[in-house]
């Protein structure tokens, strides 16, 4: 797509004006979370919530959102599906049946018309710019491919009420537990708002840096690309390549030595009985990509 197409797409009226608002309100309070924590308080306890409230809501999106629910790649016990939902809603990312709707599309569309985030239209849309305009029933999406989700006990409830649950989880109990050692403040900015947003951007990277930068060992065909520097800093989402040739896999990175810490994470579910029926890739698959 020209430029004069993507900017159409982003015209004024057909901007998502609580999107693009929620997000210069959100920068702004990043801004002002670096500042509070340079010229005002710095306190190690809220750097600590800060590194735990990122790890409980991106775990939710990586392991839960993604693996989990879009692909199916395991089964999850109820307590772990609650506790997905949750701290995913937390994350600000939209309710688990919107997420996966676009998801699914992602996949089913790769790079071609109906990828709500086509690399092809441009790295910028791919990272934040496709989430600036109006799109399908954004209130309420349509859920032809994602029956099997709406079906799951808690699924509807969390979408519902995702505004509530993702406040709440998103700041107010950050800034409640951060009172508890005289920093509310502290709480509601950097455990809140900069967490939010940083976790935002490593999300849209997948979307964006992961179909730019890297190798295609698996498969030549579309954008999708292997790369560390992209599983750094997405949780393990990096090796995106092999992950949009063999998708239900709950692997991303399937050497020992590639860093995937949601593929650890969900085995050490298994092992507790908290997942089962982890999906992996039989090796008589994984061929080089050179042929496909």
């Amino acid at each position: 797509m020209n430029g004069s197409a993507q900017a159409e797409k982003v015209s004024q009226e057909n901007l998502n004006w609580i999107n693009l608002r929620g997000l210069v309100v959100l920068h702004t309070l990043a801004g002002v979370a670096i500042w509070y924590l340079i010229s005002v308080q710095f306190n190690w306890a809220t750097v600590g919530l800060t590194f735990v409230m990122y790890w409980l809501t991106g775990i939710s999106v990586t392991a839960g959102y993604h693996r989990a629910f879009s692909h199916r790649a395991y089964e999850v016990s109820p307590p772990l599906r609650w506790f997905f939902l949750i701290f995913g809603a937390g994350a600000l990312q939209t309710s688990l049946l919107q997420w996966s709707v676009d998801h699914r599309n992602h996949h089913r569309f790769a790079d071609k018309d109906g990828d709500p985030y086509s690399v092809r239209t441009g790295f910028w849309w791919a990272h934040v710019g496709w989430i600036l305009r109006n799109r399908h029933g954004y209130e309420d999406p349509p859920l032809e491919n994602v029956t099997d989700l709406a079906a799951l006990p808690g699924v509807k409830f969390q979408h519902k009420y995702y505004d509530a649950i993702g406040i709440f989880i998103a700041f107010v109990v950050p800034a409640g537990l951060a009172s508890l050692w005289g920093d509310f403040w502290g709480g509601l900015l950097v455990a809140g708002a900069f967490r939010t947003l940083l976790l935002l951007h490593a999300t849209w990277c997948v979307n964006s840096v992961a179909h730019w930068f890297g190798t295609q060992p698996y498969s030549k065909r579309g954008s999708a690309r292997n790369s560390i520097l992209t599983a750094l800093i997405t949780g393990g989402e990096g090796y995106h390549n092999f992950h949009h040739q063999f998708p239900s896999d709950y692997r991303n990175g399937i050497r020992w030595y590639q860093y995937d810490p949601t593929k650890w994470f969900i085995w050490a579910l298994s092992k507790v009985g908290l997942a089962h029926g982890l999906s992996r890739t039989p090796d008589s698959l994984l061929v080089p990509a050179e042929g496909n």
